[in-house]
């Protein structure tokens, strides 16, 4: 059968032999500019629904008539496969949260949602998400991305002549992005998946996390440690000690008596108050959550019927059937009283699903549930196995706690972390990379590892900052501050068995070595939050590859060390041996006064041609940072800079409305002199109150020039 120019076998889905049977196309259409969908004879969306895009596409056309990038479905015993071949030098990107290089030519993963602490399950190659993606650049610097639409279990395998996706359920849709460059694919996932909420001011500040802060007086002692050593935070996390027993939505009546007080306490001084939410419920007839659960009939049922019960920290524990909306909608209501006690912030933990049994006898399902336990489905889902709906699992959890936040607090941005999660769930969570090890090769890992997050559509995410398990050292934490600070989410946690991790637990040295690192993340938080909101306006990521600096740089596409913030600053880590750096004029930045005699610190370079908005220090989000604001300049060859500031109230929605400033500045060389102005500005809110005054910083030749005004009357800086 011919068809749009490519030879196609036909067979029949039903007989399945042995091997491999070759499945047409059944219909293939534009639904964006430059995305393309494609559907396989004997698609069924009752077998395989879409849990990751934002919405059914619709058809705006035919292919293009020189369209190249056709994708090949085959069935084998049942179990649906696609791929496409591939031509020319391509360098090779993505799969979510991923171990190994940052280019992943030659990679593959297995996509099955799984707790594995240190990365030790299969070798690293499953962790807990699963991103069906890939990113391909050319040569000449264009770019192309294909979309697995499944949630079945599976393996991704991406060879530098053909990427395969090989499930173990029913067939799937492809969708496949040609465009110009990287960036511009990236544009087109977020428009079928959906792009980050805009999250509060808060969240982009550093959180500090243990396992556990045991006690309220506990959590009162590292918070007051925070402000009287002038150690910039904004958030303290609570993981499972605070509860009853491990039972969700309860607390310890004599560890964390009065919860409501100590989170008062907490934002009287800067702080907000983030605890942990797992999926699994205690089987305990006389705990509440487990009987309204029962009575509602949400829990998971094994295939006879019966409540399927795994053990996690409780021990025997039910777990919400998130297929079913009254399940989501049961587990929204459930934040009602929770949120009530002032609480700022919820992590979902645990929800691949993960299950500790050791009496299930084939080695995969250890970890979880069976394959065959069902799921009931409902409203745009059908019922279907756990090998269906395991990988969305958590996705669909963390889109029923949004909700339930939202209920709550529906004037405020939800704030969700989430360890597991299926392409999509951006929508709804920020995201860590689990359970890393504090050693170097994970310090080193945590750099490609968030860069691929952010080119698989999770712009929010970053590791434990310091390791999680094991002890972490003085020289290890420190450089792993000195560049971990300007990741997207910066949050140092440590495990219960494992030695303080706080920034002051190494000494005083050590203790000076945070504070710059902080106050450096602090100063950066202006442009943070504009990258932040171009992030979510665009699905652009906020840490970016080297090479998207110029994409048709061959050079660039393995550098793992270095990193883009946005496109005009360049980190480059203390730890980082002879990084590939891009051309150009690129100038260096100081945050901090002697940060670099600090041999931690990560250096930062400017690039040429753009304006970075910066704040002053501050201890938390809750002061003005534009006390000045300061504008750091680096002219391109051309004698010329411009630079954006995105600013509103920092939490809300009213900037859906108009309630935001986004400023535009810009410089320009004459003769001796370079005049910096706000060229123009959007929106409604008047920033102007907020900015007591307006300092320039412009490097050029390795030189700093430094002049003052204000937003009105510019800045001109004398040569």
């Amino acid at each position: 059968m011919k068809l749009n120019g490519i030879i196609v076998a036909l067979c029949s889905v039903g007989i399945l032999n042995a091997h491999a049977e070759n499945v047409a196309i059944a219909k293939s259409s534009l639904v964006g500019d430059g995305i393309v969908e494609f559907v396989p004879q004997g698609f069924d969306q009752t077998k395989t629904p879409s849990l990751i895009l934002k919405e059914e596409p619709t058809a705006k056309g035919s292919v293009p008539s020189d369209w190249e990038l056709y994708p090949q479905f085959t069935v084998m015993d049942g179990k649906a496969n696609a791929s496409l071949g591939l031509t020319g030098e391509i360098s090779l990107y993505g799969g979510g949260e991923v171990t190994g290089p940052l280019l992943r030519n030659g990679q593959y993963i297995k996509l099955w949602n799984t707790d594995t602490g240190a990365y030790g399950v299969d070798g690293g190659k499953r962790l807990y998400q699963s991103h069906p993606w890939v990113l391909g650049v050319r040569r000449d610097g264009s770019a192309f991305g294909i979309l697995f639409d499944s949630s079945w279990k599976s393996e991704l395998h991406t060879n530098s002549d053909k990427i395969e996706f090989n499930t173990e359920g029913a067939l799937f849709r492809i969708y496949i992005i040609d465009r110009e460059s990287p960036k511009d694919v990236l544009k087109g996932l977020a428009e079928l998946t959906g792009t980050i909420t805009m999250p509060a001011r808060w969240t982009l500040g550093y959180h500090q996390c243990r396992f556990s802060y045991g006690s309220e007086q506990k959590v009162r002692e590292i918070a007051d440690n925070f402000r009287s050593r002038n150690i910039p935070c904004d958030a303290i996390w609570m993981d499972i000690d605070y509860m009853d027993g491990y039972r969700i939505f309860t607390f310890n009546e004599t560890t964390f008596p009065d919860p409501k007080a100590l989170n008062e306490e907490l934002h009287q001084k800067g702080f907000k108050a983030v605890y942990m939410i797992d999926p699994g419920a205690k089987v305990d007839k006389n705990y509440h959550v487990y009987q309204s659960g029962t009575e509602n009939d949400v829990w998971v049922k094994r295939p006879n019927g019966e409540i399927y019960e795994g053990k996690v920290w409780p021990g025997y524990c039910a777990f919400p059937d998130f297929t079913m909306p009254k399940a989501r909608e049961w587990w929204s209501n459930l934040y009602k009283d929770f949120l009530a006690l002032g609480i700022d912030g919820v992590w979902n933990d645990m929800n691949e699903p993960a299950v500790t049994d050791d009496d299930i006898p084939e080695e995969n399902h250890i970890g979880t549930m069976p394959y065959d336990t069902p799921h009931r489905g409902g409203g745009n889902l059908p019922a279907g196995p756990h090998l269906l709906y395991h990988n969305a699992y958590g996705r669909l959890m963390v889109e029923a706690s949004y909700e339930g936040i939202m209920k709550v607090n529906p004037e405020k941005r939800p704030f969700l972390l989430t360890r597991a999660g299926l392409l999509g769930y951006q929508r709804y969570a920020a995201t860590w990379t689990g359970d890393n090890w504090a050693g170097w090769d994970h310090l080193k890992l945590s750099v490609p590892m968030s860069i691929t997050l952010g080119l698989s559509g999770q712009a929010f995410n970053g590791p434990d900052i310091g390791g999680f398990l094991n002890n972490t050292d003085a020289d290890l934490w420190a450089h792993w501050l000195g560049f971990g600070v300007f990741l997207p989410f910066a949050r140092g946690h440590a495990c219960a068995g494992t030695n303080d991790k706080e920034p002051w637990a190494f000494g005083e040295a050590i203790e000076n070595t945070s504070r710059i690192a902080l106050e450096r993340r602090y100063r950066l938080l202006p442009y943070f939050y504009t990258l932040f909101y171009e992030s979510h306006k665009t699905g652009l990521p906020v840490m970016a590859p080297v090479f998207f600096a110029d994409p048709k740089d061959l050079r660039l596409r393995s550098e793992q060390q270095a990193f883009l913030l946005g496109d005009n600053v360049l980190v480059i880590p203390a730890f980082a041996e002879n990084p590939v750096l891009p051309y150009g004029i690129w100038e260096n930045m100081t945050l901090i006064d002697g940060e670099y005699s600090d041999k931690y610190q990560a250096k930062l370079k400017i690039k040429g041609g753009s304006i970075v908005p910066v704040g002053k220090v501050i201890q938390s989000t809750t002061e003005n940072s534009f006390e000045p604001l300061t504008l750091f300049v680096c002219l391109d060859e051309n004698g010329k800079a411009h630079g954006q500031l995105y600013w509103d109230a920092g939490d809300g929605w009213n900037f859906q409305c108009g309630d935001y400033s986004l400023m535009t500045f810009s410089a320009e060389k004459k003769n001796n002199q370079v005049k910096v102005s706000l060229a123009s500005k959007e929106g409604k809110r008047k920033i102007e109150k907020e900015i007591k005054a307006l300092n320039v910083e412009l490097m050029m030749n390795g030189k700093v020039y430094k002049g003052s005004g204000s937003l009105k009357k510019g800045v001109t800086i004398n040569l």
